[in-house]
């Protein structure tokens, strides 16, 4: 029997795992690859949180089925951390809900909101799952250039004219964006609120690097901006912020309707997140801003070492003012042949692994990002790899 699965149909492959492929084998040679391709947080996961978790697993009473939108006390420290960090207040009841990491809450989310047909905007290269999941819920992607920084964006969502009828659905941002580093200031969030009103747009705002930012520069909420919960909501992650990436703890807050619309989809898809999880976020939040700093002062240190590593292999890169990548332009020599061919040869010819261009969109072809999950050492090896690569 030959069957159809005509919404698998419509995903491309997964660029990615070509690569991880090719860095499987080499390393199956006993070639020493530095893994730089995956946004996957090396640092380990504070004391105090471990520990919570390893006292709340002890406990029977949390080995039962959790609540699909987050445990009351979770929700009720997720509202205090954005007054506390934000000066946003949020109803614990009605505004916000825990998910299984962002990218879970995410996708549901899309799907919870949107009809096959819909419009949804989405910045050019993105985060996959920031366009894929609007494909999956059917509906039509209109991309938006952003290699150029913010301003670009802004021109050209400016620019698009639709009938109030035929008006996009959503609107999907992330700054600090993945993966182009690009940062924004709280004037870029008070006109795309502007615009979402006057045009009908729901927001999607990925805050998932909200503490990975550098140099005195500050991650604004959307939801700072006065009456931006009337048009959006805010996702973030616990993985970069408190390195918990494999723990999939994120939550959604803003918009109550939409919120409400989440938490009902969820209600039918899944039990939660498994409590003892949610007793070490609520320690995360609470008690671990101390360690935040520390955390990105490892991002900027690495950060350092591979600009000034690129620079002196003659590729120079503009350093990153958050996340925790390197968006870089292929040298020119190399640009013809795209990111993926340019990411294999990486592979082959250096030892590195690094994510192509491609995998994020059209627009990032001429970009390969490095991901800043190796230690000082280990980019200087993988500095050394490249300097060779680039002038053999």
């Amino acid at each position: 029997m030959d069957y159809r699965f005509p919404l698998i149909e419509k995903l491309p492959p997964y660029v990615f795992a070509v690569i991880n492929q090719l860095k499987m084998e080499a390393r199956k040679l006993g070639e020493d690859i530095v893994d730089m391709g995956m946004g996957n947080p090396d640092l380990a996961t504070p004391d105090p949180i471990v520990d919570k978790l390893v006292e709340a697993a002890r406990n029977p009473r949390n080995h039962r089925y959790s609540a699909s939108r987050g445990i009351p006390n979770l929700r009720v420290e997720i509202s205090r951390w954005y007054e506390r960090r934000y000066g946003v207040e949020i109803d614990p009841e009605t505004e916000a809900i825990a998910t299984i990491g962002a990218k879970e809450g995410f996708s549901h989310l899309v799907l919870a909101l949107v009809e096959p047909g819909d419009r949804v905007i989405v910045p050019d290269p993105s985060y996959p799952i920031h366009s894929f999941a609007a494909t999956i819920a059917g509906c039509e992607l209109i991309k938006l250039p952003i290699n150029d920084g913010p301003e670009e964006m802004l021109a050209a969502l400016r620019a698009l004219e639709y009938p109030r009828s035929q008006q996009p659905k959503l609107l999907v941002l992330s700054f600090p964006h993945n993966p182009t580093s690009v940062c924004v200031e709280p004037e870029f969030f008070e006109e795309i609120v502007g615009l979402a009103r006057s045009r009908g747009y729901l927001i999607i705002h990925d805050l998932a690097y909200a503490d990975l930012v550098f140099d005195g520069a500050k991650a604004p909420s959307i939801l700072q901006v006065k009456g931006a919960k009337d048009v959006a909501v805010e996702m973030f992650s616990l993985s970069k912020s408190y390195s918990m990436a494999g723990w999939r703890v994120g939550f959604c807050v803003g918009n109550r309707q939409a919120v409400a619309a989440l938490t009902r989809l969820k209600s039918y898809l899944d039990y939660g997140i498994f409590q003892p999880v949610q007793i070490a976020a609520i320690i995360a939040l609470r008690d671990c801003d101390a360690y935040v700093p520390e955390i990105v002062d490892v991002y900027r240190r690495r950060r350092d070492a591979l600009i000034r590593g690129l620079a002196s292999a003659g590729w120079e890169v503009p350093s990153p003012k958050g996340t925790m990548f390197v968006w870089a332009r292929i040298p020119e020599r190399f640009a013809k042949d795209g990111s993926l061919e340019f990411a294999k040869q990486m592979i082959a010819r250096a030892q590195v692994a690094v994510s192509p261009g491609i995998g994020f969109g059209e627009r990032g072809d001429g970009y390969v990002r490095f991901a800043l999950v190796e230690n000082e050492h280990r980019i200087a090896q993988a500095v050394r790899g490249i300097k060779s690569f680039l002038n053999s």
